[in-house]
């Protein structure tokens, strides 16, 4: 058992830092509001910092999972960061998805000082956090993979070291990639399958278990056909996550003509009042069309 910290408690942080504690880790926690630190302390054993610094003293590994790039340094860098507080030694895991350049920063800051580090964004939302299913990809060092390994198996059923530092991250702009063109051909499809009027269910155990077959399809057909769209990954949090990809794409000279369009449906959704629906929401575009 180890000595972790995990900085940052929303949606993901806060179900993946519980499995830590419930698997015997010895897990202090940090977030900016203090309260969900202090709720998570109550129905968790473990305890929690007031500051970065506070919670990662003395670990031997801490875990972030926060916003996005300036979320990071914020709770990296400074006086009161995780990085003045990290022994030697230690090893920092990122499970933000965030751009490739800020992996690769973060891996020569903690190089200098004697630390290990891991870019690990996840996959498989909220629901995949809670039940300790996620898939997580990294880039780093085997060596600090190895390490940190066993302890991210609390949270995760598959874990792949991608290549060097920056490797999990554009991993994980390619998973996003993916999944912008498959919710929008399930938009699609499910839209014309209710026009049409056959039956959701019926056409779904059928077509699922073919070549159009997906996660995507099987664990969000139904909420798609309701309208209900509170389920998963939140459409701001998407287009954060593809205006990274685009970023990274616009340097390497790779085009993303459908994945620009679906950002550009997702816009559409913000505009409905859906920017924290979930990314299925991309056929509530089609319920008032004629």
């Amino acid at each position: 058992m180890k000595k972790v910290a995990f900085i940052g408690l929303g949606v993901m942080g806060y179900p993946m830092a519980g499995h830590l504690s419930t698997t015997g880790h010895d897990v202090t926690v940090y977030n900016r509001t203090t309260e969900k630190a202090e709720a998570w302390t109550k129905a968790h054993k473990g305890g929690y910092g007031i500051t970065p610094y506070d919670a990662a003293k003395d670990c031997d590994i801490v875990f972030l999972c926060v916003g996005n790039d300036d979320d990071v340094r914020s709770v990296v860098y400074g006086e009161q960061g995780v990085l003045a507080a990290m022994k030697e030694g230690a090893i920092l895991v990122d499970h933000t998805t965030a751009s490739a350049e800020l992996a690769r920063e973060l891996d020569s800051a903690c190089k200098e000082n004697g630390i290990g580090f891991l870019d690990a964004p996840v996959s498989g939302g909220q629901a995949g956090a809670e039940n300790g299913v996620l898939t997580v990809m990294l880039g780093g060092d085997d060596v600090n993979y190895q390490q940190a390994k066993p302890i991210m198996d609390a949270f995760s059923r598959f874990t792949q070291l991608m290549g060097p530092a920056g490797s999990g991250q554009l991993a994980k702009m390619v998973n996003q990639i993916c999944i912008a063109g498959v919710v929008q051909g399930l938009a699609e499809g499910f839209n014309f399958a209710q026009k049409v009027g056959l039956d959701p269910d019926l056409l779904v155990e059928t077509i699922s278990k073919g070549a159009a077959g997906s996660w995507q399809m099987e664990n969000r057909y139904k909420t798609m056909f309701d309208g209900e769209y509170e389920f998963g990954f939140a459409v701001d949090w998407m287009r954060k996550d593809l205006s990274i990809a685009f970023a990274e794409a616009e340097k390497n000279n790779v085009p993303l003509p459908m994945t620009k369009m679906v950002d550009g449906f997702y816009e559409e959704v913000q505009q409905l009042g859906g920017s924290r629906w979930d990314t299925s929401s991309l056929i509530a575009r089609f319920k008032d069309a004629k």
